[in-house]
């Protein structure tokens, strides 16, 4: 889902005008960034939290030359996802359902190189 689809949603949910819904979901954004512009941590129960990471400098390397690169001291929004929403999205799914569809009941060892089926 993107942001124009969130913003449909809603005001089809709610029978808001495209404007209103729009305006709605902006400013959430908006307040989200000046929080954590202030530093500020943001939890929203049941989903998860969002708050700033520092990371130092460093040297790297610029992969394409290997030249030494001098990597300023950054902060990055980090979200943790909420314990609920973690069980709701993983309710009634396997952790990876694509390996659940083999029929093949011989060799569950692991991937197999497909050379032998046709």
């Amino acid at each position: 889902m993107n942001k124009s689809e969130l913003i449909q949603t809603l005001a089809e949910r709610h029978n808001l005008p495209l404007i209103k819904a729009e305006k709605v979901v902006n400013l959430i954004f908006d307040q989200m960034i000046e929080a954590l512009k202030q530093d500020e941590r943001i939890e929203i129960r049941g989903f998860g939290s969002f708050e700033n990471r520092y990371y130092g400098a460093y040297t790297g390397r610029n992969p394409k030359t290997g030249e030494a690169i001098e990597v300023g001291k950054k902060r990055l929004p980090f979200f943790k996802v909420g314990k609920e929403l973690k069980e709701r999205v993983n309710s009634g799914h396997t952790i990876n359902p694509t390996l659940d569809d083999d029929d093949d009941d011989e060799d569950d060892d692991g991937p197999s190189s497909g050379s032998d089926k046709e």
